[in-house]
């Protein structure tokens, strides 16, 4: 039945008008959690800092041949005819000028600057690679043992606590030297995609035990809830269980592991290198050039000023991203 205009305008005043819904309130309302947590992360100086530098060194690493071809240096070309009779470049820091930005290395003459670039991408990939093959090993490990329970969560946890109880260090300073005399011999030049697996494979088998700890905890916690429940009278075997029901809530706290595992990587291949038993000559990384660069501090300070610190942003990028990745995705953080 349709009012007329005097009796709409009296029921409008008798009653009580609805309650305005706020813009910011129309805003939240229908948001994903991975919507709200973006929101977050935009919020967060720090963290669209750490991403857009990390984003424009992704991009230089993948980037390396074809800077490599504008700038007109290779990463293993020599400039023997810019270095006086002691091997040192000539010029002033280092031998830096026009046409070599960040100058050269003391006695072999190599763009520094070319050189980090690829080795900004030897570093990124192994850590990438590395993080991706732990963090898939500690969630099936740690879904597994927390669900499951019993003997599985037994073994499961033995391995872990013994993997854990090895020197990482020790164990690659056996492991590696081992793996490359197997396969080549002593005066044999070991390639560098064999050196880049063999790193790999060692940060393999320590690096999942934090993943599949956190992992196992989240899914304690989880197994019990009500859909859980609901999937298990249904009927649901084992893998719809595991992948279809736990793992979607599961995303958050290993997105963050995985973020604040690749700095540690990278810190742990350039280690390696440094030590002489990871990525070895002529292949460019950050560990080796760091090591040469030691003879130099005094006479050179430029050569291990530039590596030193490209690499320590780096982390330090990834770890506050990381940080602020956790806090995002966190839903009881306030930020």
């Amino acid at each position: 039945m349709s009012l007329s205009p005097v009796e709409g305008a009296a029921r409008a005043e008798i009653e009580p008008a609805a309650d305005p819904v706020t813009a910011a309130e129309k805003s939240i309302v229908g948001r994903s959690p991975g919507q709200l947590a973006w929101a977050r992360l935009r919020r967060d100086r720090t963290a669209m800092v750490s991403g857009a530098v990390l984003l424009f060194v992704i991009v230089l690493a993948l980037a390396a041949p074809l800077i490599a071809r504008l700038y007109g240096v290779g990463p293993n070309e020599q400039f023997s005819d810019r270095l006086d009779g002691n091997g040192m470049p000539l010029g002033y820091v280092g031998g830096i000028t026009g046409d070599h930005w960040f100058g050269l290395e003391p006695r072999l003459g190599r763009d520094i600057f070319i050189r980090m670039i690829y080795g900004m991408r030897t570093s990124l990939f192994i850590a990438f690679a590395a993080a991706l093959v732990t963090t898939a090993i500690g969630v099936v490990a740690g879904i597994l043992a927390g669900f499951l329970g019993g003997l599985v969560d037994t073994v499961i946890s033995w391995i872990t606590d013994v993997a854990l109880a090895l020197p990482f260090l020790i164990f690659a300073l056996a492991v590696v030297p081992t793996a490359s005399l197997r396969f080549y011999g002593p005066r044999e030049e070991v390639p560098p995609a064999f050196q880049v697996v063999v790193l790999i494979v060692v940060f393999a088998a320590f690096g999942w035990t934090s993943t599949a700890r956190l992992v196992r905890g989240q899914v304690i916690s989880l197994r019990e809830r009500e859909f859980v429940e609901a999937a298990r009278a249904s009927g649901a075997g084992l893998g719809h269980m595991l992948f279809r029901q736990l793992l979607p809530n599961l995303w958050a706290p290993i997105l963050v592991a995985f973020s604040l595992a690749v700095p540690q990587y990278i810190t742990g291949e350039a280690a390696l290198s440094f030590l002489g038993i990871g990525i070895l000559e002529p292949t460019a990384d950050f560990g080796r050039m760091i090591f040469q660069s030691i003879p130099y501090l005094q006479t050179d300070p430029a050569y291990v000023f530039f590596p030193g610190v490209t690499i320590f942003l780096l982390v330090l990028a990834f770890n506050l991203l990381g940080d602020a990745l956790r806090d995002a995705l966190d839903p009881k953080s306030s930020r």
